[in-house]
C-alpha cells in the first residue's frame, strides 16, 4: 500500500512506517522531517493555536534536515559547523514543540513520543557531531591569551 503526498508524488508511508531509523544521520533526519510533516498534517486540522504550533515544529523540522543537507556543501570548516550548529538549533526546537504538544495534550502520547524520542537521539547525535567539529575553537583561544600573555609580559619587561 503505498500513500502519495499529493502532487509531488513522494512516497511518506516509508518514513512513517520504518521500523528501523537509517544508520546516516543526515537519511534519519530527513525520515524523521518526513514523519513531522505527517503528523503535522493531522495536527493542524485543529484551528487556533493547535494550528500554530503545528507549523512551527514543521518549519523547523524541515529546516534542520535542510540545514544538515546543505552543509555537504559548505565552502569551509567553518561554514560547514555553522549549518551543522543551525541544523542543531532547529532540532532542539522541534523537540520543544514536541514536549509542548505532549504536556498539553495535543495529540496522542502514541504519535507523540516516538517522535520525542527520535527528537531528542538526533539533538544528542548532532550535539556530539558539533562537539567534534569545535575542538579548534578553544585551542586557537588558549592560544591567542597566551600570546597576548607573552606580549604584555614582554611590554612591561621592556618598559622598566
Amino acid at each position: 500500500m503505498q500513500k502519495s503526498a499529493g502532487k509531488h508524488g513522494f512516497c511518506l508511508l516509508n518514513c512513517v512506517l520504518q521500523t528501523k531509523p537509517p544508520a546516516e544521520l543526515r537519511e534519519r533526519v530527513f525520515a524523521f522531517a518526513c514523519q513531522i510533516v505527517v503528523f503535522c498534517r493531522e495536527l493542524s486540522k485543529e484551528p487556533g493555536v493547535v494550528r500554530n504550533i503545528s507549523w512551527q515544529l514543521a518549519a523547523s523540522a524541515t529546516s534542520s534536515g535542510a540545514n544538515l543537507n546543505e552543509a555537504k556543501s559548505a565552502y569551509s570548516r567553518r561554514d560547514f559547523a555553522a549549518k551543522n550548529a543551525i541544523a542543531l538549533k532547529e532540532m532542539r526546537e522541534s523537540l520543544y514543540w514536541l514536549q509542548i504538544i505532549r504536556a498539553c495534550n495535543l495529540a496522542p502520547s502514541a504519535r507523540a513520543e516516538p517522535l520525542i524520542r527520535e527528537a531528542d537521539e538526533l539533538t544528542a547525535m548532532l550535539t556530539a557531531g558539533l562537539k567534534k567539529l569545535n575542538p579548534v575553537i578553544p585551542v586557537i583561544a588558549v592560544l591567542l591569551l597566551v600570546i597576548v600573555f607573552v606580549c604584555a609580559r614582554v611590554a612591561v619587561s621592556s618598559a622598566r
